[in-house]
């Protein structure tokens, strides 16, 4: 078995020989993953559910079809994506062609995180091959079961000169780091992110990082309770509430939490019945010291729990969970949950909710519940965050046409359709010049003169662009 260094130089000779580098090729290997995807859907099913209990519909919509969808964008557009990108002229470089190619960085590295244990490894690989880059892809331990099976099928269906997948830990990913990639595309927790930049920054490597944070739903106004009650609960308690774009707590008045509580209830019973433990519906947490991790935190907590709060350690089961009387400054706030929990803060205006907000480190998405415009017009406007959805969550990761990243301390960069192909591209200025208008050149050379001055600010100035 080659070492990991071996792998690294392996594909760096591949990517120097050009094969990458045709759209055929590209395209060749996006079909092939394609075809990965549907041959083995009910593997990858089976590989999740042991990772995460998730059922089959949650693993269907969140790792099958929405990493589908990304493979099927990116073939219909990477024609397009590939072509230059014209840029505008002014009288100097009137007969040049300048444009912007878009070119492969080279091998780049794309490490995944177990939450998503194919999605958030495969979408960007997706950008990766439609670029052009080998790759290196290193799917996290802690998702063992699909871990497992992303090592048996990458070989299978893609180059094994232009890809290959590296197992291990920690301490397997951290020797990994010391070699010098092109690009790392990180997906993961801001402690670690913190690692892989200081790795990077041995070799000048840029990096991509995908990361979480405590993503806000604000509700105030008018609302529909029932329908509120849905779609929070779907996002909040979508694979047990381990996704970073889920809503991490809920800012409203003290009426509004009372009459969205009942609805809560009955939404939570409607989905996952009264018995949610018996339910093959929700999914558990993804290890025994995860599951202690969010525990300690409804221990710890001062707010008072109105719905849930049970667990079992033996099945990484912990109830949905609904954390009333939450302070800013509670346990449950120090930290993105990333769990079944959700703790409602009081706080009697959307312009105060706003002010805590502002205080804290930007999010990865911000979500405003309101039927009132100027409500959601508001928050949108006066906040930051790497995503935005009024009247529901979640829901606009899976648009490829959308960028999806973060901002600040929720992340760097961001992909999904044709920024996931600009994250691992070089946009190179290029300009074709002839030895046309030689004369009009020869401002430039000395003897210098204060009239060449003037010519040359007029031939370059940007209003000479409207001579052309």
């Amino acid at each position: 078995m080659d070492t990991q260094s071996q792998v690294v130089e392996r594909l760096r000779s591949t990517f120097r020989s050009g094969v990458t580098l045709p759209e055929a090729f590209r395209r060749g290997q996006l079909v092939k993953l394609m075809s990965m995807l549907k041959d083995n859907e009910e593997h990858i099913v089976k590989a999740v559910h042991k990772d995460l209990a998730k059922p089959k519909f949650e693993t269907i919509l969140s790792e099958v079809d929405i990493v589908t969808n990304e493979v099927h964008h990116a073939i219909a557009n990477i024609s397009s994506w590939m072509q230059p990108e014209y840029a505008a002229k002014n009288l100097a470089t009137k007969l040049d062609d300048c444009f912007i190619q878009r070119e492969p960085l080279g091998v780049v590295l794309v490490i995944g995180a177990w939450n998503y244990p194919l999605q958030l490894l495969i979408v960007p690989l997706v950008g990766a091959i439609a670029a052009g880059n080998c790759v290196v892809i290193k799917p996290s331990e802690i998702s063992t079961a699909t871990e497992a099976l992303i090592a048996e099928l990458i070989p299978k269906y893609l180059s094994e000169d232009c890809y290959a997948v590296v197992r291990g830990g920690a301490e397997d990913t951290e020797a990994l780091l010391k070699n010098r990639f092109d690009h790392i595309f990180y997906t993961g927790s801001q402690a670690v992110a913190r690692r892989v930049m200081q790795a990077a920054s041995v070799h000048l490597t840029p990096v991509t990082l995908e990361l979480g944070g405590k993503c806000p739903c604000l509700i105030y106004g008018r609302i529909d309770f029932k329908a509120a009650a849905r779609r929070l609960v779907w996002a909040k308690f979508f694979n047990a509430g381990q996704s970073c774009v889920a809503p991490d707590y809920v800012l409203c008045t003290t009426a509004t939490r009372d009459a969205l509580l009942p609805a809560v209830r009955e939404v939570l019973d409607e989905f996952y019945t009264q018995e949610p433990k018996n339910s093959p519906d929700l999914a558990r947490i993804v290890s025994p010291r995860h599951w202690s991790r969010l525990m300690d935190l409804l221990k710890r907590t001062s707010g008072k729990v109105v719905v849930g709060g049970t667990g079992n350690q033996e099945d990484k089961y912990i109830a949905p969970t609904v954390v009333v009387d939450v302070a800013d400054d509670d346990a449950l706030m120090a930290e993105e949950i990333f769990g079944p929990i959700l703790p409602i803060l009081t706080v009697e205006s959307v312009e105060k909710s706003i002010e805590l907000l502002r205080g804290k480190e930007k999010p990865l998405a911000v979500y405003v519940f309101s039927d009132e415009s100027s409500v959601v017009k508001t928050v949108m406007e006066r906040t930051s965050s790497g995503g935005f959805c009024s009247n529901d969550a979640i829901i606009h990761m899976a648009l490829p046409s959308l960028p999806f990243g973060g901002v600040g301390a929720s992340g760097w960069g961001s992909y999904h359709g044709h920024w996931g192909f600009d994250a691992f591209s070089h946009r190179r200025a290029c300009m074709l010049r002839g030895w046309a208008l030689e004369r009009l050149n020869g401002l430039r050379y000395p003897p210098y003169s204060d009239e060449k001055i003037r010519w040359l600010r007029w031939t370059t100035a940007p209003s000479s662009c409207s001579l052309m």
